[in-house]
């Protein structure tokens, strides 16, 4: 491994015969000693620090000038080119599979060019989180890798695959890597395809690569682990931060969880009620109790059809019906309106929504407040949109209506069998009444 230092760090560490991710003590002029990783930095980066991973998971720079003393541990063991899936078995622990889809969690920083660019060996990720392997035996399932954005059901679709493979061989639990840009989306179609999940599907990403100073992928990769081993829960969820420091990580309902912030670490909240659990490095602590448990036997069926010709269509003050006609020209066979408000649209777009459904195309309504429900009783528009066949789906996010619509289309055309499983819960997706405590966010889960 080549040492991506320059300047007088780099003699510093070219004289101990050290290179990246070797495993140093430093020791400073104050006493103070440091034991970690060394971590690579950009050729643009300064020359005047040295960056450490320490045993805590903690990235530290440390001046140059204030170093007494630094020593070479360790040398990171060379690893041949590695499988499709490569077992790292340490003692008699559970199985876990790690599946890789892309994202920052599992990048780093290319320092020639300064972009991120995905681990190429699982021990360049795992060997800076030693405290993994204490946990599970993983197995590494670079099954895609792509930028979340350009997710489609048939990733979904080949990632519910791998996990009902996974799952039905004996995995204790199952965490898949992703990027957080769509991870929501990916969570709530894996509730929906996974039918008859017996065990913890964990999605889990970064929304800062694990070699810069404030990544957030230790704890959150940490504490999915720890999910997919100890919790109880088996469903398909999110684990990320909780808060902008490194205390604690929320699990989410994969069919509540947003992601609410561009680059926050503690980017996802959950939706229209409590996270699931609460996660530190010492404690799974159960927040919401109404769960799907984890059984010891079962079998999961991977769906493996769905409709793709569906659109989600925000609603705004000057939407013409003929934006509708043009999407159902276009090949879409189904849509999910984000209502403005309790649910509404304006009332111009009615005449062609009825159009619509006599023709068997559904339209389901949601809105685009994201917390609280839709009712279409209250007001003249939304007993007008009941009249045109609208579908209600209570509290169901926009981004859930999406990809269940996709799914219960794959199972059935028939209007009426659509109508009945968009209004019905399924995974948790619709809540028959909701609590004041889940809004407004923040730190409204009194935990």
């Amino acid at each position: 491994m080549p040492l991506s230092y320059r300047g007088c760090a780099k003699e510093i560490l070219q004289a101990k015969g050290i290179e990246d991710y070797d495993l140093i003590r430093i020791v400073r002029k104050d006493g103070v000693e440091l034991k970690g990783i060394l971590i690579p930095r950009a050729e643009l980066e300064d020359d005047k620090h040295i960056v450490m991973k320490l045993e805590n998971g903690y990235n530290v720079g440390v001046s140059v000038e204030s170093i007494s003393r630094i020593e070479l541990l360790r040398k990171r063991k060379e690893t041949k080119e590695e499988p499709v899936v490569q077992e790292l078995p340490v003692k008699q622990l559970p199985r876990v599979p790690l599946i890789v889809t892309g994202g920052t969690i599992t990048s780093k920083v290319d320092y020639a060019t300064g972009a991120v660019k995905p681990y190429e060996r699982p021990e360049e990720l795992l060997d800076l989180i030693p405290e993994i392997s204490e946990m599970a035996n993983l197995s590494y399932v670079p099954l895609m890798s792509i930028f979340s954005e350009n997710m489609t059901c048939r990733e979904w679709i080949r990632i519910a695959k791998e996990v009902e493979k996974e799952i039905n061989s004996g995995s204790e639990g199952v965490i898949i890597a992703h990027g957080t840009d769509t991870m929501h989306f990916t969570a709530a179609a894996l509730s929906f395809l996974l039918e008859g999940l017996f065990k913890p599907v964990i999605l889990v990403g970064a929304q800062r690569s694990i070699d810069r100073p404030s990544t957030d992928a230790v704890l959150n990769l940490f504490s999915a682990v720890k999910m997919a081993v100890e919790g109880p829960i088996a469903e398909s969820m999110i684990v990320m931060h909780g808060s902008p420091s490194d205390d604690y990580t929320y699990a989410i309902r994969g069919v509540r969880a947003r992601k609410m912030h561009t680059s926050r670490r503690d980017a996802f909240l959950s939706i229209n009620e409590p996270p699931l659990a609460k996660i530190t490095r010492k404690s799974i602590e159960i927040i919401n109790k109404n769960f799907n448990k984890r059984r010891e036997r079962g079998e999961v069926r991977a769906t493996d059809k769905m409709q793709e010709k569906i659109v989600l269509i925000y609603s705004w003050p000057g939407i013409s019906p003929d934006f509708l006609e043009f999407v159902v020209e276009k090949g879409y066979v189904g849509l999910v309106l984000a209502g403005t408000g309790l649910g509404h649209v304006p009332t111009r777009l009615i005449p062609k929504i009825r159009e619509l459904t006599r023709d068997g195309i559904p339209v389901v309504m949601t809105s685009q407040c994201l917390f609280g429900r839709t009712n279409l009783n209250v007001y003249e528009t939304g007993r007008l949109l009941l009249d045109a066949g609208v579908i209600t789906v209570g509290d169901m996010l926009p981004e859930v209506a999406l990809v269940k619509l996709m799914y219960v289309m794959g199972k059935t055309t028939d209007m009426e069998e659509i109508r009945k499983l968009m209004g019905k819960n399924l995974r948790g997706e619709i809540s028959k009444s909701l609590s004041i405590t889940v809004f407004p966010p923040g730190d409204v889960y009194n935990v």
